[in-house]
């Protein structure tokens, strides 16, 4: 479990030290929902409130809120913002609220949007309070952000209660280029969105350096996932260590699934032989290496298709096992 970065060894708040990360283009967006009565939103919506320009006002603040992040939130840094916005929409009895931060730097800007959020909506509070006092602003929250180490968040639409419970997946990138943010990865996202398309919650892509994938491994099996799919760091290469980190937590190995990836790879492109990734449970999360190219990527998923829901079951302790 990953630890409160503003604390130190004897659980006192500072300020984290990024001087050593490498910068790499952020972005981040929140939401958040301005709750008030059917009336206000039509005032809003046609501009007839006493305040006049109750949206601009609110964009204008939220945008100027984003820029003071670092004088409200203590513990934040200094960000050079290269560009915020914000936006509105409206329901039958809400103003909902979307912002954007970006920015190139080495530290993300999760919290300037989610100021950018609250800002804007307590300016609306202000313009509207004489004529609906309670009015509440509610629901602020992180969306997505993207760059950094960990690449790209999202959060998880919520499913009703009796919905039946997605499996869930991990999907974890070994490259050292992507991670200092002068590469952009391709594999991760396309891995991301097949699971997708196949019901799966997915958290990730994380991405880590080749020398950090074991600690990436442990952050990617740390909530039990259903399926681990790895991307990178299978070949020859002196820097390559993802079936490393792997043999070093699997409990079983399933040798089948990394040899038909391998065969499948080599009949168009031969040296997909080289690859070494491995595959194997760790309790009862399957782990699967891939090759680190979206072609490797590709043959790999195809492999998976047909076997996946099947072997997933049977892991689970369902299914037939013969």
């Amino acid at each position: 479990m990953s630890t409160f970065s503003h604390l130190d060894a004897e659980g006192r708040a500072r300020m984290v030290d990024v001087s050593a990360k490498i910068d790499s283009s952020r972005t981040a967006v929140a939401a958040g929902e301005f709750v008030t009565t059917p009336e206000v939103v039509t005032l809003v919506r046609a501009d007839g409130l006493p305040k006049a320009d109750v949206l601009a006002t609110a964009r204008i603040a939220g945008i100027a809120g984003a820029k003071k992040t670092s004088e409200l939130i203590p513990l934040c840094h200094q960000l050079a913002l290269s560009s915020v916005s914000v936006r509105f929409d409206f329901t039958d009895t809400a103003i909902t609220i979307e912002a954007t931060a970006k920015t190139k730097g080495p530290t993300g800007v999760e919290m300037e949007a989610l100021t950018a959020v609250a800002v804007a909506g307590l300016t609306l509070h202000d313009m509207v309070k004489a004529v609906d006092p309670a009015a509440t602003l509610t629901n602020v929250r992180l969306l997505t952000k993207d760059g950094g180490k960990h690449g790209h968040w999202q959060r998880e639409t919520a499913v009703p209660a009796t919905a039946p419970a997605k499996r869930s997946a991990t999907v974890l990138v070994a490259s050292t280029a992507a991670a200092a943010g002068s590469r952009t990865d391709t594999t991760g996202p396309q891995i991301a969105d097949w699971l997708r398309e196949r019901g799966f919650a997915v958290r990730g892509p994380l991405v880590h350096a080749d020398a950090d994938i074991a600690a990436g491994l442990a952050d990617a099996l740390s909530d039990s996932p259903a399926l681990v799919l790895t991307t990178g760091g299978t070949g020859a290469s002196p820097t390559d260590a993802t079936p490393e980190a792997t043999r070093a937590v699997i409990d079983r190995e399933l040798p089948g699934i990394a040899e038909a990836i391998r065969q499948r790879g080599a009949a168009a492109f031969p040296l997909a032989s080289l690859s070494r990734g491995i595959a194997g449970l760790v309790g009862r999360t399957v782990v699967v290496n891939l090759p680190g190219s979206p072609g490797g990527v590709r043959d790999g998923l195809a492999v998976l298709e047909p076997m996946l829901d099947h072997l997933l079951d049977q892991v689970a302790g369902g299914g037939r096992h013969d």
